[in-house]
């Protein structure tokens, strides 16, 4: 990172947002409306834009990226033909999948998409038993055998998940290479190459999920780092994946099931950077953009994990933050069902028409609509670029008001109110259904409609405050800056924890961190900004599901230590401990991260209690949560404000790519950093 700029690009389901950072301070930040069909445009297009703010594409150093195109594949259906090789007799393991129902009672519930079809199921004359002892031997003939029947397929990539193979790969390597030889330009997945764990479903499901997706992945990050490098931009480029961690674009491809969550992640990690600025040890991340709400608790600096995420009813072994995600955004659509209720989401608008407002054809009242109608978002034109087309937002929301019989106020009013619900019960999924009691955490609110909502929050749940960064609608872009590169490793071991365990969990965890350790060298990490951490699966022997642990050190005092903390954590879920029950290790689990240079943010000057009489831009009619009916509240520019600046509610901040609401009985300081801190007035 010689160079002086870093820049993050955030591809949204509505807007990509850009933030671009110098070393001396200087902040360029730029917006500009999704391309669904094709997002590399939308990237190259919102890098355009922070060049003619000023950024020299020569002096990038290094590009941040997080995407949806993984989720979007998944999501829509849309993902590369497959051929799964699977061991004889086991080619429908992906249709039995673990034996359960996704809903229970449902008769008549459709069958989960299988992935691949039947057809291209592939039975391998091989076999590993479950000590890792070959029983039958794959031969060269076989070999030979299974690489015509799958060139003669003709597939956009091949996933092989045979019996046992995280205990012995051999077979899956052997089959691998000889695919790859015969077949150059197609993606192969070996399972044991990215998920040496056991639960068979899921391991072949991890497999077959990452083939698929690996030639939109290729295409998508060749065709971004093509574009960027047509405006002059050289830089390494990193993408976003689920752990929260980035990786090089180069690798990317071949790890593309990393990148599931790749967009949510990046918010989360901008909200851990700021709470460790502010000191704050209990944060929430409250992230509403134009088609989603996610919402994540942060405790200590480190966020919640989970080794296993589900998408599309497909469980993927791969570790992810844990976050909760509701159907509310901007771009949610209002509705009256045929019962008279009002209702919000999930369904949007999306960029494409987007809400009436936006003036693009959209004829369905949206969130963002019902905010125009009630006066919160006025003319000034959003990003700086498009007018907001309130005749068009008062027939959409119109409409539903007749369905409601009330006045388009009113309607408008409900909708908020029903969105800021959703909200409200995803924070408490994430805190007081988990144990944790929510007013004594900071609410950290972003996204394009986060601040919007962000007061009637901290109304409802009583959270000790909000912060609200000083670009919300771009901080995902700005908090794939604070992330580290991140690279993970796991093995199932599958062994009583006792003393006999410990040498061979040592040699394990001290070999898996020098090899991640190497991988991090390779990509241009000093050594001294190397860091790893370790962490065991365990159970009590019989049990079916495991509890994730941290180990202290990787040492031997570090895996002897397991055994207690064990005792500790199932006391903590379930109530009981048992120290007579045998505890068992499950999986082993190493991750790498290789921290990356920091720019310090921008000091903004300092003012007095009261703002500067240019701040308030003037007043307008408006129902702001907390007065009961509308009324005319003082309007503000948040760039104009000062530190230490202090604004009574009610009123309305405005800026380039968010809105703030304070309501009655709130007010809102301006620290030295330019974050505004939301609280009920004392």
């Amino acid at each position: 990172m010689a160079q002086g700029w870093t820049v993050g690009i955030d591809v949204g389901g509505t807007f990509t947002d850009a933030i671009a950072k110098h070393r001396d301070g200087r902040t360029r930040i730029a917006k500009v409306a999704s391309t669904p069909k094709d997002p590399s445009i939308a990237l190259v297009d919102v890098f355009e834009e922070l060049l003619k703010e000023g950024v020299d594409a020569p002096d990038v150093g290094l590009v941040f990226h997080g995407t949806t195109v993984a989720t979007n594949a998944m999501l829509t259906g849309r993902t590369s033909r497959v051929v799964l090789l699977a061991t004889e007799g086991f080619r429908d393991v992906m249709a039995f999948r673990n034996g359960t129902k996704p809903l229970l009672y449902d008769l008549r519930q459709p069958r989960p998409n299988e992935l691949v079809e039947r057809g291209d199921r592939i039975e391998v004359r091989e076999r590993v038993s479950g000590l890792g002892e070959v029983v039958e031997r794959l031969t060269i003939a076989e070999i030979g055998r299974v690489v015509d029947e799958v060139a003669a397929r003709g597939p956009d990539a091949v996933a092989i998940a045979f019996l046992f193979s995280y205990l012995r790969d051999e077979h899956e390597r052997a089959l691998a290479d000889a695919l790859r030889d015969a077949m150059p330009g197609v993606p192969v997945t070996a399972s044991s190459d990215i998920a040496r764990e056991f639960r068979e479903y899921p391991r072949t499901a991890t497999a077959v999920v990452n083939a698929a997706l690996r030639p939109l992945v290729g295409r998508y990050v060749a065709d971004a780092a093509d574009g960027l490098r047509a405006i002059g931009v050289e830089a390494p480029f990193l993408v976003m994946q689920s752990n929260g961690g980035c990786v090089p674009a180069e690798r990317a491809e071949r790890e593309a099931h990393r990148l599931l969550l790749s967009g949510p992640t990046a918010g989360v990690a901008g909200t851990i950077a700021l709470a460790a600025r502010h000191s704050v040890d209990g944060v929430i991340s409250f992230d509403m953009g134009g088609t989603s709400l996610d919402v994540c608790l942060v405790q200590g600096g480190v966020p919640p994990t989970t080794s296993t995420q589900t998408v599309q009813d497909h469980p993927i072994l791969v570790p992810s933050v844990d976050i909760v995600t509701a159907g509310a955004g901007g771009g949610s659509i209002a509705e009256v069902d045929r019962a008279g209720r009002l209702r919000v989401g999930p369904q949007s608008a999306g960029a494409d028409p987007g809400p009436a407002a936006y003036g693009r054809g959209g004829t369905d009242a949206t969130l963002t609509d019902a905010h125009v109608v009630a006066g919160i978002l006025g003319p000034t034109p959003l990003a700086g670029r498009w007018p907001l087309d309130v005749d068009e937002a008062e027939r959409a929301v119109s409409r539903v008001a007749r369905r409601l019989d009330l006045e388009p106020m009113r309607a408008a009013e409900g909708i908020i109110a029903v969105a800021a619900a959703h909200g409200v019960r995803a924070l408490r999924r994430v805190s007081v259904e988990r144990g944790f009691d929510p007013r004594g955490y900071a609410l950290v609110a972003f996204g394009g409609a986060g601040p919007l909502l962000a007061g009637r929050v901290l109304d409802e749940l009583r959270v000790a405050s909000v912060l609200i960064p000083p670009h919300p609608g771009l901080f995902s872009a700005e908090g794939l800056m604070a992330t580290s590169l991140r690279i993970d490793d796991g093995q199932t071991i599958l062994r009583r924890l006792d003393e006999s365990v410990v040498p061979d969990l040592l040699a394990w965890y001290r070999e898996a961190r020098a090899r991640l350790l190497v991988q991090l060298r390779d990509d241009g990490i000093p050594r001294s900004r190397i860091r790893g951490v370790a962490s065991a699966d365990c159970r009590y022997e019989g049990q079916g599901y495991e509890l994730e642990l941290p180990l202290a050190s990787i040492s031997s005092a570090g895996v002897r230590g397991l055994r207690a903390a064990f005792g500790v954590r199932h006391a903590a879920m379930y109530g009981h401990v048992d120290p007579r029950e045998a505890v068992e290790i499950v999986t082993a689990r190493v991750s790498a991260f290789g921290d990356l240079e920091r720019h310090e943010p921008e000091r903004l000057a300092r003012g007095t209690r009261i703002p500067p009489e240019d701040a308030r831009v003037g007043d307008r009619r408006a129902m702001v949560h907390g007065l009961g009916r509308p009324q005319r509240v003082p309007v503000y520019r948040r760039e104009r404000l000062r530190s230490t600046n202090v604004l009574e509610g009610p009123a309305i901040v405005e800026q380039m790519d968010s809105t703030v609401v304070i309501g009655r009985g709130q007010q809102a300081m301006v620290d030295e950093e330019g974050d505004l801190w939301l609280r009920a007035a004392r």
